[in-house]
């Protein structure tokens, strides 16, 4: 079987914190919330007020789009991944306007549901018998692959297109599938990522639930609040992040920048029983997830330096420390640092694997452990489990070399990839 080293050499975030990977990289280093008061939601009467808006200047697009394709183009998520994916592949040292169809080069990109926005726009036209007026690209604005077709079309892309779906997983696992394709031969070079757009019909769907963060609407950038005491819920975030992954060989034959390599992945499902079910996940699937990735990159639990967790802000935040305890097989005194990009961020849903995959490859690149902000009151049921100096609350210099990242979505779904620096003979 074909077994390739894979390696990143592009980037692209559009984040609540940071548009662009310069910006994006200054939030993470300095602690900065890209949490904001949302005055539509207390209109709405919705318990949390408070979402991740990226600061997003659409006219952005004009320079990557046709005329004709960016006056058509309506959906914001769609848009999010455009500029993301374009972002990446140009960091990459990629032409944007070429011709020729690039056979070796495929995208796998996720997504969550169509804009309701635009979905409610057709609805009204459609009941109101005016949909003749609806124009010739609603469909391609409505499809849940809206995001990956215009990528493909785009980069003339001409290997495997992919569009992923499994919530708050859909990020992790796109960089999978894409690491997969590469890793065993069926692609030279994958563009990969996810997209979210958290409109109030979205939002208020996870209102209802009363799982969001409600008590600091006041506060906005204080309502993240990872392994915190004071954690009451999460907070909705909307973004997109881009990945260019690439056979070593490939990369290396046309000389390009390299960021770090995945070493390996994986991703399953607790079948939703054993104590998960559509909004938990089963604990025995996590731990099989992390102990999978780790055979797969062919490392030990105790080279880890870094956690990225999935850490949502909920109760679930001290059942993930456990299951990571129980995986690695190291306790208080011995755990690795980990932290969550949600306590700048929120909780991005589809995009949020991507975009946290992007916080790791810049640590690793830079050289920092980025801080857990609004921690100040350290859930004492979590600090039982890990030493509190695993968490850190300021940003701390450090050369890491091997990070796991770990995302959980509803319908039980997990995700574990694991990062490290390059090394030439690795």
């Amino acid at each position: 079987m074909v077994n390739r080293r894979v390696v990143v050499t592009g980037l692209g975030v559009v984040s609540p914190n940071g548009v662009g990977i310069t910006a994006f990289l200054h939030s993470l280093q300095q602690g900065i919330s890209g949490l904001k008061f949302i005055p539509k939601y207390e209109e709405l009467k919705y318990n949390c007020q408070v979402s991740g808006v990226p600061d997003f200047d659409w006219n952005s697009l004009h320079a990557y789009l046709p005329d004709v394709t960016f006056h058509g183009l309506k959906g914001v998520g769609i848009g999010y991944a455009v500029k993301a994916a374009l972002d990446a592949w140009m960091d990459a040292g990629n032409n944007v306007e070429q011709d020729e169809v690039n056979w070796d080069t495929g995208c796998v990109f996720g997504n969550s549901v169509a804009d309701s926005e635009n979905m409610k726009r057709v609805i009204a036209m459609v009941d109101a018998k005016e949909a003749r007026k609806l124009g010739s690209r609603v469909v391609e604005q409505m499809m849940n692959s809206g995001p990956t077709a215009y990528i493909s079309g785009l980069l003339n892309l001409g290997n495997k297109i992919v569009t992923n779906s499994s919530a708050c997983a859909t990020g992790s696992q796109s960089v999978l599938m894409g690491y997969e394709y590469i890793k065993h031969g069926y692609a030279k070079r994958m563009l990969v990522g996810s997209t979210e757009y958290i409109d109030q019909y979205i939002f208020g769907a996870f209102d209802s639930m009363r799982i969001l963060s409600r008590k600091f609407n006041a506060v906005p950038e204080k309502a993240s609040r990872p392994m915190s005491a004071t954690a009451g819920g999460f907070v909705p975030g909307s973004g997109s992040a881009a990945l260019v992954l690439e056979d070593l060989e490939y990369a290396q034959a046309r000389g390009a920048n390299i960021y770090a390599e995945i070493l390996g992945g994986a991703n399953n499902s607790g079948g939703q029983r054993d104590g998960g079910s559509m909004t938990a996940p089963n604990p025995e699937g996590i731990v099989r997830c992390i102990k999978d990735a780790l055979s797969n990159a062919q490392i030990l639990p105790n080279e880890i330096d870094l956690i990225s967790g999935h850490l949502t802000a909920t109760g679930a935040d001290k059942l993930e420390i456990q299951n990571w305890i129980k995986a690695l097989k190291r306790e208080s005194g011995n755990f690795p640092f980990i932290n969550s990009v949600k306590s700048m961020i929120g909780h991005c849903l589809s995009a949020a694997g991507s975009i946290e995959i992007v916080a790791v490859i810049l640590q690793l690149m830079h050289g920092f452990i980025h801080p857990n902000i609004n921690l100040e009151d350290p859930n004492p049921e979590i600090t039982k489990l890990i030493d509190i100096d695993s968490i850190p609350v300021k940003r701390i210099d450090k050369e890491i070399d091997i990070v796991a990242k770990s995302n959980f979505g509803f319908g039980d779904v997990n995700t574990c990839l694991i990062f490290s620096k390059y090394k030439q003979n690795g």
